[in-house]
């Protein structure tokens, strides 16, 4: 319990029971006070009366001023009848009076009246001792509960004036002592405290303190400088460039082969802002594109390669910024202190995807011209003109045949992955139209859907404006997304093809009803060489990733959705040609 809610609940419970003693001991007092007025209003003045009526009526009862204060006590006495039977008796008391004053020297009237007033006196004096019985009951039980509340009071008074002020004083006196075995460095000394309050509170934050003293005091001022010695020898030494900044992006270090690639001084640049650096040196300010601007980074981040002239060569990096986090002696939040930039060399792995390239590039413009020439050679056997042939003459025919268009297909899947992978993508974009690029994949691909008995269900929206795009690779995508799913579907089946338009975009769909695709999947399905597992192996894994390369170049997007057992939707869109509105128009 914290010391404040303890003190805080110490003196409230003393309050409380100040209050209680003080309630219960004006309550009782009252009810004495009541008792006593009781006694003293009714009973006691009723006695009073009757004297003054016997006074009255002994002296000489037959004079006027006796007879006037006889009736005034009478009448103040009829006022304060509270017991039972005073009312008969002062009834009477009333006739007899009424009857003497006729006749004043009536000795038997004189007698009579004695007597009613005299029992108005009795009852009232009994009344007025049974009235003090209970006056003094009360007075006995307002002694009891008074002493009962008070011990009580003294009692939890005495407790908390025992305990609370050790409990405040003795963790004070431990943790005075442990201040006085720190300040003689003594940086060993811990404060347990086990309770849940400020002073446990404080007993962590002296102990975080001692620790960290006891840390820094163990390590000496040599030691650390050959630390530091030895890490800026390790960071200089590296082959890679390397530039460290502190929590504020100020320069710590840049090793000698980052100071040589940027053209920079050591000593113009340890200890200034890398974004001053940045205004007047065009490599810095490219590397800092990516750096947090807040601390709240805590993972790696890489960035496209990085093209740099450097050893007397175009040559390529990649760019990693680590956060450097820590947890101080004695804390368990994690602090930011700082960041690195990282450079990779890649140049030897970019070179040898380029030579790949160009042999990939090389092989298959120099296998088309070969493969075209089988293709027409093919061409003229099928002609009849030539020569008749034979049944396994023609089957063997429409198997080289098929050979022949699976290898055009390869060596043009391959000739435009080389265009993505080295960056020469030719695109035109002009203004074409919708129908006509449907048309043509439609017809680039009827036989291959007429051999499995696949019908086309073309639905293009009316009134469609044209769209912005390479006419030629909008149709090789078209293409490419027909055959797969005539590929993928089963005989006699329908697949659909639809056109809408949209927010200024021009959507293409191609829906088939085949087996679809398995959910983990879906988000690899338009990487390189990526193949479902278990489906036919044909292609070579290379168009639907070709097909992002040629959408996403036109400004478009490209999508799949599937249903595992009822068929995939893959979809493109494309800028729509818009007519220019007069800004003055209001529609």
């Amino acid at each position: 319990m914290r010391i404040k809610t303890k003190l805080t609940l110490g003196v409230g419970l003393l309050f409380a029971m100040i209050a209680l003693l003080t309630v219960l001991s004006a309550n009782q007092i009252n009810k004495l006070s009541n008792d006593a007025k009781n006694i003293l209003a009714d009973n006691y003045n009723t006695v009073d009366y009757c004297r003054q009526m016997l006074d009255a009526l002994n002296d000489d009862i037959s004079n006027p001023q006796q007879q006037k204060k006889f009736r005034e006590s009478l009448t103040k006495q009829t006022k304060t009848i509270t017991e039972v039977g005073e009312k008969e008796i002062t009834d009477s008391i009333q006739a007899d009076f009424a009857q003497i004053i006729n006749n004043p020297d009536d000795r038997t009237l004189h007698k009579t009246i004695q007597k009613d007033i005299t029992s108005a006196m009795l009852l009232n004096m009994q009344a007025i001792q049974l009235k003090n019985g209970v006056a003094q009951k009360t007075a006995e039980n307002a002694i009891y509960w008074i002493a009962i509340t008070g011990t009580f009071c003294f009692i939890v008074a005495f407790t908390l004036f025992v305990n609370l002020p050790s409990n405040i004083a003795n963790p004070i006196r431990e943790l005075t002592e442990s201040i006085k075995q720190i300040a003689a460095k003594n940086y060993s000394r811990r404060v347990h405290f086990e309770q849940h309050n400020e002073f446990g509170e404080l007993a962590k934050s002296f102990n975080t303190m001692a620790e960290k003293l006891e840390e820094y005091s163990s390590s000496s001022l040599a030691k650390l400088m050959m630390e530091k010695k030895r890490i800026e020898t390790l960071i200089n030494n590296m082959s890679e460039p390397v530039i460290g900044l502190d929590e504020n992006q100020t320069i710590l270090f840049m090793n000698d082969v980052a100071l040589k690639i940027a053209g920079l001084q050591k000593e113009n640049v340890v200890g200034k802002p890398i974004h001053t650096i940045a205004e007047r040196n065009d490599l810095i300010k490219t590397l800092i594109q990516d750096l947090p601007e807040n601390e709240t980074a805590d993972k790696r981040t890489k960035s496209l390669p990085i093209k740099i002239y450097a050893d007397s060569k175009e040559s390529y990096f990649e760019k990693e910024i680590i956060p450097i986090k820590i947890t101080p002696t004695g804390e368990q939040t994690e602090t930011h202190i700082g960041d690195v930039i990282l450079l990779q060399n890649i140049t030897p792995y970019k070179e040898l995807d380029f030579a790949k390239t160009n042999f990939i590039a090389t092989v298959s413009h120099e296998l088309k011209t070969p493969i075209s020439s089988i293709k027409m050679s093919l061409q003229l056997l099928e002609n009849k003109q030539i020569g008749e042939l034979n049944t396994e003459q023609r089957s063997l025919l429409e198997s080289i045949t098929d050979d022949t268009a699976r290898l055009l297909k390869i060596t043009g899947e391959l000739l435009n992955m080389t265009q993505v992978e080295s960056g020469t993508i030719q695109i035109s974009i002009v203004p074409a139209e919708v129908r006509e690029m449907v048309e043509y994949a439609v017809n680039a691909t009827k036989a291959a859907a007429e051999q499995k008995q696949i019908n086309f269900e073309v639905r293009i929206a009316d009134n469609l404006p044209q769209v912005l795009a390479d006419n030629e690779k909008t149709a090789w995508v078209l293409t490419n997304l027909l055959s797969n799913a005539i590929r993928y579907s089963y005989d006699n089946a329908t697949v659909y093809i639809d056109v809408t338009a949209a927010d200024h975009k021009v959507q293409f769909s191609v829906t088939d009803t085949g087996k679809g695709i398995s959910p983990q999947y879906l988000d690899k399905i338009f990487e390189r060489y990526f193949r479902i597992p278990g489906t036919k192996k044909e292609g070579t894994g290379l168009g639907l990733s070709i097909s992002k390369e040629f959408i996403q170049a036109q400004g478009g997007d490209i999508a799949v959705k599937s249903d595992l057992g009822a068929g995939s939707t893959f979809s493109f869109s494309l800028n729509s040609l818009q007519k220019n509105k007069p800004d003055n128009l209001s529609t």
